[in-house]
């Protein structure tokens, strides 16, 4: 099986999965502070070429008639005046599309594979069709909701709290991530994914608050460190369903933290990807090697 360890920088991946990044915007606090000034129409721009313009734009493109009034709510509860806003680095890599959506709505599957790893120490449980509980076990605990989803794009919300050793106390905040991807066929044959994720995040407390704009640097370069490393990741998983299926399935069929229909439903995609990667090398032309004469 494939090294996926070498991928993973000392288990710091794991603050992605524990609300999508909410867990990383939550509680990435270190020593080390870099002040940056307060966006100048509400939130903070983690140092990327983010804009109030770009912001704006993104929340009236969102599907508003699919939702629910509560799930409207909810959105521009946190996305209308957010502390935090980021647009991560858009990630472009090969991967099955069935594969991609399932990963992205299931994202225990994920964790359960770095569990079996050894290098996480997260726990999710799924509380519904659509929502997860998270904990990383230094102290931040996340709802995950997922929202709204289709092909291109993801909604989620998350709400959570941080009672770490690095607080007097705890810290509760909400995030809005949204996830858009496109897809398209690539010079092998493949399908290459590229995905876009937003995120919005807003603390309860100035306290809070404070924390966010001194350690914003910080948290900006680690969200954007998890959500690379992810694609990575999600990419490996793809490759391995097409190249050593049976040994995807073996770890499929052992994975923690996953339930018995989401494991089940992990292997028809990977046994999917491998009928269809066997249909395609069957199509190949088979090259001939020519017989060599030798002259005495």
């Amino acid at each position: 099986m494939t090294h996926w360890g070498t991928l993973v920088a000392s288990g710091s991946i794991k603050s992605f999965v524990c609300g999508l990044l909410a867990a990383a915007l939550l509680s990435a606090c270190a020593p080390v502070a870099k002040a940056v000034e307060p966006h100048s129409r509400g939130g903070l721009s983690l140092g990327g070429l983010t804009t109030f313009a770009q912001r704006q734009q993104l929340i009236n493109e969102l599907p508003l008639d699919r939702l629910t009034k509560q799930a409207q709510q909810r959105i521009f509860s946190v996305a209308k005046s957010p502390t935090l806003y980021r647009r991560l680095p858009t990630q472009a890599i090969e991967c099955d599309q069935e594969m991609f959506l399932f990963l992205t709505r299931n994202p225990e599957v994920l964790v359960g594979i770095w569990d079996l790893m050894d290098i996480t120490n997260v726990q999710a449980r799924r509380t519904g069709t659509y929502q997860l509980q998270t904990e990383d076990g230094s102290g931040t605990k996340c709802t995950v909701d997922l929202i709204y989803g289709d092909q291109n794009l993801h909604i989620y919300y998350a709400d959570g709290s941080y009672d770490g050793r690095l607080v007097t106390k705890p810290i509760r905040g909400r995030g809005v991530f949204v996830l858009r991807s496109r897809y398209a066929k690539n010079a092998s044959g493949g399908t290459t994914v590229t995905g876009t994720l937003d995120c919005f995040v807003q603390f309860d407390s100035l306290g809070a608050d404070l924390i966010a704009r001194t350690l914003s640097g910080i948290i900006g370069r680690s969200a954007d460190h998890n959500y690379v490393e992810t694609a990575r990741f999600i990419a490996q998983i793809s490759a391995t369903a097409r190249k050593n299926p049976a040994a995807l399935i073996d770890v499929a069929e052992r994975l923690p933290q996953v339930s018995a229909p989401t494991k089940k439903q992990f292997v028809d995609v990977i046994a999917t990807l491998a009928r269809r990667e066997a249909a395609v090398q069957a199509t190949k032309p088979r090259r001939t090697v020519q017989p060599v004469s030798r002259r005495n």
